[in-house]
């Protein structure tokens, strides 16, 4: 799924970054192929965002972000400078519709528009829209099932606007959930039997929101959206010791606290992240006809934090691992293999992005 910038699209252009902007920072990652279906990790980088820079998934201090990303795209030490990009899911309004299938491309096209008309409330001219079948229905099997996405164009043209001050092309513009589904892909192979017939519940949780999705058989059965996040506990650290804000962000991420951090604050905050997440998985029970999870999979940057998918197992009695979408990829010898499993589940976005390099469009 991609927004159509047809002026800026190119399939043709293989080289590509996965560039993701979140609330606390700015993550890059380069893949290239390995063999048949294996991948290889280039390169990557995390840097972190002045605090504000974006907030609810609005860029609001642009020379901030842009700043970021230039520094991010040095340390890379790519030549590349198409990169994939994407929306939080906030800025998007997706809609699944039943098509005949046999459609012509034009006829196609000329349905989304039609009911995308009735689920947007904004002028068609406002915004991107872009669509993607996803198969054949379920319950009819003369019919397709069709994913439509629009966004207000404002919203694709302030990330498109971050590239190009930042000397770099946008060549595709994602929505985040979905990059995240692209990776989590290569997470699900990792399971027992590929995680076929299971219930497998994605936590990814960020500076800000932490969102659940709820999968089986690679199909979304479950979303749900909790204002909680690691933003929490760097205020935490900023108020406990008298720090600023980015002193705190940049103490908490290189572990240089003082001791008793973790009695005091990192205890109480894993406790309260675990909490959580049986509460989202308790709204996932009382609202579907399913009583189980087999596996949870943390992401997003609180679970780079250590022992949390431990915290996590014990409160929800639920098997918990950390999501690493790199666990089967080869390294370069510019990647070191320690940094990267740490880093590795806040990078979901990031891979996802830079796993549109392999698309056959």
């Amino acid at each position: 799924m991609r927004f159509d910038i047809s002026a800026l699209l190119n399939p043709k252009a293989r080289s590509l970054l996965g560039l993701d902007i979140s609330s606390s920072a700015v993550k890059m990652v380069e893949l290239t192929a390995n063999g048949k279906d294996g991948y290889r990790v280039e390169r990557y980088t995390i840097e972190v965002l002045p605090k504000d820079a974006v907030s609810d998934g609005n860029i609001a201090n642009l020379d901030g972000v842009v700043d970021c990303v230039k520094k991010a795209w040095k340390r890379l030490g790519t030549s590349t400078r198409n990169v994939a990009m994407a929306l939080p899911g906030s800025a998007v309004i997706t809609k699944k519709i039943i098509v005949p299938a046999g459609l012509r491309d034009e006829e196609l096209e000329a349905q989304v528009e039609s009911e995308a008309n009735q689920y947007i409330p904004f002028a068609i001219e406002e915004v991107n829209l872009d669509y993607q079948v996803i198969g054949p229905a379920t319950a009819v099997p003369d019919e397709l099932e069709v994913l439509i996405a629009a966004s207000k164009k404002e919203r694709v043209e302030d990330r498109v606007a971050v590239a190009d001050a930042a000397g770099l092309k946008a060549v595709v513009v994602d929505v985040e959930s979905l990059a995240v589904l692209s990776a989590f892909e290569l997470i699900e192979r990792q399971l027992p039997e590929a995680g076929k017939d299971q219930i497998v519940a994605l936590i990814d949780a960020g500076a800000n929101v932490m969102n659940l999705t709820v999968l089986r058989n690679g199909q979304q059965v479950y979303a749900r959206e909790q204002a909680f996040g690691g933003g929490q506990l760097t205020q935490d650290i900023a108020r406990h010791y008298g720090m600023n804000f980015e002193d705190a962000e940049a103490a908490k991420r290189a572990g240089n606290l003082p001791e008793g951090y973790e009695a005091e604050l990192l205890n109480p905050f894993m406790e309260n992240l675990a909490l959580e997440v049986s509460r989202a998985l308790q709204f996932f029970f009382t609202s579907t006809q399913y009583n189980q999870i087999d596996h949870l999979i943390l992401a997003g940057g609180c679970a780079v934090i250590p022992g949390i998918d431990e915290v996590v197992a014990t409160r929800t009695q639920v098997n918990t691992l950390i999501a690493n979408p790199f666990a089967n990829m080869v390294l370069s010898d510019r990647v070191r293999a320690k940094s990267l499993l740490a880093d590795a589940s806040s990078l979901m976005v990031a891979c996802g992005l830079a796993l549109r390099r392999f698309d056959p469009s």
